[in-house]
């Protein structure tokens, strides 16, 4: 496939919309989100950090809407004496984050999604094997 996108700000609005409805896909049970949307910028033409990049990008409303939902649902658990807690916990989250995805973008320019098939494909049978020999229960 040529691949048509080199940078983030090169998407065209009409690309991000069907990136976004490729997101969807993440939806079905197993599927992953990153996964998902990374290959579907492939699908689209995108380099490989460039689709992992806008993939990241695309993750921060998701998950500030989960959490937003989460803390509105649980505000009932909370109190005044917990703001402490979560701005640590955030902050840490985020410094985390920035250095997790900035090394795993680094990782992505020099190398293909290889190594990610075959840890699904073998994580994957081993949850299919755990599951038969009744190690694992999902009820």
């Amino acid at each position: 496939m040529v691949t048509r996108v080199h940078e983030v700000d090169e998407i065209s609005a009409f690309d991000a919309l069907k990136l976004g409805f490729i997101q969807a896909l993440s939806l079905i049970p197993g599927a992953s989100r990153s996964g998902a949307t990374i290959i579907g910028g492939l699908w689209l033409g995108w380099s490989r950090v460039t689709a992992a990049q806008f993939s990241f990008f695309l993750a921060m409303p998701t998950i500030l809407a989960a959490t937003l939902y989460e803390v509105f649902t649980s505000r009932h658990l909370l109190s005044m004496s917990d703001i402490p807690l979560f701005l640590v916990g955030s902050i840490s989250s985020f410094i985390t984050a920035f250095f997790c995805v900035r090394w795993l973008i680094r990782f992505i320019s020099r190398h293909d999604f290889r190594w990610f098939a075959w840890y699904r494909i073998g994580f994957g049978c081993l949850i299919l094997l755990l599951t038969q020999f009744e190690l694992v229960s999902w009820e």
